[in-house]
């Protein structure tokens, strides 16, 4: 199976949602159950087991949104870290977002200061879900997703990253500045072209290539 670059992300995701007509939000919760079922798998039982799941605003927070919730159904004690202002979570996410809102999840929504202490808190858990950035950043990391990413490597915790590893390049393989350290990566559909790089493994961990609903496609 040829594993896909940003560019082939994009026309995966458009192809499903604007031609087969599956909307965008049953492929979210499709990859956030698939990320909890696999941090369970890791966990053993995720019973009473602490989890932090930290997020940004965009599609890969909404993934990061719903397995909070699978998590939390489970019976894991999960805290979910939002690193961007909360009205920046906008479409799939925040349909997502106000689920885990109005089930009464512990969330914590992070001043860009308080993103810069999140390490601590982080260093209380058994696993920390990196759902800060996906596929789609390219280039450095800044402002609260780069000290979200710097704080997560200080926590020494191990890492479930959701689709790929927070400031690895999707199609080079290479750090961009700060990068999240995983022990696993749950990528969607398949692989993604950097992790076939050299060095790419230090930072993914183990790779499960996780089914969202739709055929692979390029």
């Amino acid at each position: 199976m040829t594993a896909l670059s940003r560019q082939d992300v994009r026309a995966v995701d458009r192809w499903a949602i604007e031609e087969l007509g599956i909307p965008g939000v049953i492929l979210m919760e499709n990859a956030g159950r698939q990320v909890a079922d696999a941090a369970c798998r890791f966990l053993g039982s995720p019973v009473a087991r602490r989890v932090a799941v930290v997020a940004g605003a965009g599609n890969n927070g909404g993934d990061g949104f719903v397995a909070a919730r699978h998590l939390a159904l489970r019976g894991a004690v999960v805290s979910t870290f939002i690193i961007s202002p909360i009205d920046r979570i906008e479409g799939d996410a925040l349909v997502n977002f106000k689920a885990i809102r109005a089930l009464g999840h512990e969330i914590h929504a992070l001043t860009e200061s308080a993103v810069a202490n999140l390490g601590g808190r982080l260093a209380e858990c058994e696993l920390v879900i990196d759902a800060v950035g996906g596929t789609g950043v390219s280039g450095p990391l800044r402002g609260a997703a780069a000290t979200a990413v710097a704080q997560i490597v200080a926590a020494a915790r191990p890492v479930l990253a959701v689709d790929i590893p927070t400031g690895l390049d999707c199609d080079s393989g290479l750090p961009t500045g700060p990068v999240v350290k995983a022990v696993m990566t749950v990528t969607f559909v398949a692989r993604k072209k950097g992790f076939d790089e050299p060095g790419a493994a230090e930072f993914t961990g183990e790779v499960i290539v996780a089914d969202v609903g739709v055929p692979y496609r390029t």
